[in-house]
């Protein structure tokens, strides 16, 4: 298993990390056109091998020749977001980068499944899809499992339990119209409305829709990297693995959920061949209305593209 990743900024670098520590694949390569960054950070992350007991090589390179024939291709690049800013607002110089590095990419490793990070997510998705010609089973987005994430925190956080015990669903774009599922959202099983009153849910639901601009607004110079970089590497490990989790993805719809030729963040099971099926659940005419909303703010950021 070889596993490439595009931009070593704080996302790509800390992914790389972890999937070199989770020795999900033999080889790792970090790719990044500063030079010398990429070389740095993999030599520095290949030097902590002996200590934290991984034997995944780790290889950062300027060129995509070492990229070869790599099985997943996980795109990091782009510029990040700053206070004041929308994920919207960077999509003119991200939709070039991404365009660049999938092109250059995929012609080294034609097979390979895509994940892409970069912001505004959906779009970026889109991108990849249409500069690599790739079936749709093979680029997705990650979003869902980080806006998950993010819910499952603050619910554990309001409720004092571990968050091993809260599952959570966020489903939609990226963006200010995610649409998180409080009837699909448990703690250990005890669906969330039984625990909380709507107030306390609609507060934690405004926080979760805003947990990246919460995170731009403290560090002023960058944006998240730790939980959406650990958020990839689950999707990556279910690939990997064959494990056939269900996890919210930015995927490309075909008629599911009534929506069409539009990436949006649904159910999917991953297994090695990518997306192995768009799991359907039973949506309120309330959920749904939001749903069918926050894909059509993707469809006309998407149609503002000249690719």
């Amino acid at each position: 298993m070889k596993i490439t990743v595009i931009g070593a900024g704080h996302v790509g670098a800390t992914a790389a990390q972890r999937i070199a520590e989770k020795e999900l694949a033999n080889e790792v390569v970090l790719v990044d056109v500063v030079e010398g960054l990429p070389q740095g950070k993999g030599l520095d992350m290949y030097e902590s091998a002996p200590i934290e007991g991984f034997d995944a090589k780790v290889i950062g390179t300027n060129s995509y020749e070492q990229t070869k024939n790599s099985d997943i291709i996980l795109i990091t690049a782009g510029i990040a977001r700053k206070p004041g800013m929308s994920r919207d607002d960077l999509q003119a110089t991200n939709a070039n980068i991404v365009k660049t590095v999938t092109e250059q990419s995929v012609a080294q490793s034609p097979r390979a499944i895509i994940i892409v990070v970069s912001n505004p997510l959906d779009v970026m998705t889109y991108v990849a899809k249409k500069v690599s010609g790739f079936e749709r089973h093979r680029v997705l987005g990650m979003a869902g499992v980080l806006d998950s994430a993010r819910f499952r925190t603050f619910i554990a956080m309001e409720l004092n339990v571990s968050v091993e015990d809260v599952t959570a669903f966020v489903l939609g774009g990226h963006g200010d119209s995610m649409v998180p599922l409080p009837r699909y959202s448990t703690v250990a099983g005890i669906p969330l409305p039984d625990l909380m009153d709507k107030a306390t849910i609609d507060r934690l639901v405004k926080r979760t829709r805003d947990g990246g601009i919460e995170i731009v607004n403290y560090l002023k110079t960058g944006s998240a990297y730790y939980a959406p970089s650990s958020a990839a590497v689950e999707m990556i490990e279910s690939i990997v693995r064959d494990k056939r989790r269900i996890l919210p993805c930015a995927a490309w719809l075909e008629g599911e959920y009534g929506l069409k030729d539009v990436y949006c963040g649904v159910p999917v099971k991953l297994s090695s061949r990518g997306m192995e099926e768009i799991i359907q659940i039973k949506l309120t005419p309330e959920e749904q209305a939001a749903l069918n909303k926050s894909a059509e703010d993707v469809r006309v950021n998407i149609a503002k593209l000249s690719l």
